[in-house]
C-alpha cells in the first residue's frame, strides 16, 4: 500500500514538474512585463492568424545576451533574443514572447513561429512529454523499491522509452503539419530558418546519435516543411 503510494506520488510530481514547472519558473524569474495595447492588438492579430489560443500573454525584457544553448543570442544586425514559447497546462496556458520577436522580427516570422508553439498546443505536445517523464520515473521508482522484479520493470523501461521516443517524434511531425495547415509550410520553414541564422545554429539533420532524443532534429523538420510546400504549390 505504501508503496503503491509512493509510486504514485512519484508520477503525479513528475507531471506536476514538467507541465507546470516551466511556466513557475518562467513567471518567478525571468524579466517579465505586460505588453503594451499595441504590442497586445499586434500579438492578437498575429495568433488570430496563427490559430493560437492563450490565456495570458507576457514579454521577456531582452537583456541582450549573446547566443548560447539556451536558444538565445544575436546576429551580426543587432537582433535581440528570439523567444517564443507557450507553457503551462490546459487552461493555464501562458504565451511568452522576447522583445525582439515584435521589434525586430518581420510579420512574417513572428506569425511563422506563433504558429509552430499553436501546433504544439493544438497535439498536446507538452502534455506527451510531461507524461512520458512521469511513466519512466514511476518505473525507475518500481524498480528501486522493488515494486516489480528487475528484469521485468527493466524490459518494461526500455519499452516504454522506446515508444516515447518514437511517438514523441511523430506528435512533433503533426505539430509542425498542423502549422503549415494553419499558414503554410513556407512560412513556418522560413521562420525557422531566420531563427537558426539569429541563434548561430545550422539545422543538423539526424543520425544515430539523435535516435534516443523525443524531438527530430531541425534539419529533419525543415526538409518535411519544404517537400509539403514543394507539394503546396
Amino acid at each position: 500500500m505504501i508503496t503503491g503510494a509512493f509510486l504514485v506520488g512519484v508520477a503525479v510530481v513528475a507531471l506536476l514538474a514538467v507541465e507546470v514547472g516551466p511556466l513557475y519558473a518562467a513567471d518567478r524569474f525571468r524579466d517579465l512585463r505586460e505588453p503594451t495595447a499595441e504590442e497586445r492588438e499586434r500579438l492578437a492579430t498575429f495568433r488570430e492568424t496563427a490559430g493560437l489560443d492563450v490565456d495570458r500573454v507576457a514579454i521577456e525584457i531582452d537583456d541582450g545576451e549573446t547566443a548560447d544553448g539556451s536558444g538565445t543570442g544575436r546576429d551580426e544586425s543587432g537582433t535581440g533574443r528570439v523567444d517564443v514559447g507557450v507553457r503551462g497546462p490546459p487552461g493555464r496556458r501562458v504565451l511568452f514572447v522576447t522583445e525582439s520577436v515584435l521589434n525586430a522580427l518581420d510579420e512574417e516570422v513572428a506569425i511563422g513561429l506563433l504558429a509552430a508553439e499553436a501546433g504544439r498546443v493544438e497535439t498536446y505536445y507538452g502534455e506527451f512529454r510531461a507524461v512520458a517523464i512521469a511513466a519512466v520515473l514511476s518505473i525507475l521508482a518500481a524498480i528501486v523499491t522493488v515494486a516489480v522484479p528487475f528484469q521485468a520493470g527493466f524490459a518494461s523501461l526500455i519499452a516504454v522509452g522506446l515508444a516515447a521516443f518514437w511517438v514523441g517524434r511523430r506528435v512533433q511531425y503533426a505539430a509542425d503539419d498542423h502549422a503549415a495547415d494553419a499558414v503554410g509550410a513556407e512560412r513556418v520553414a522560413d521562420a525557422f530558418e531566420r531563427v537558426a541564422a539569429i541563434r548561430g545554429v545550422e539545422p543538423e539533420t539526424g543520425d544515430w546519435s539523435t535516435w534516443f532524443e523525443v524531438q527530430p532534429p531541425l534539419g529533419d523538420r525543415l526538409a518535411a516543411l519544404r517537400e509539403r510546400a514543394e507539394d503546396e504549390r
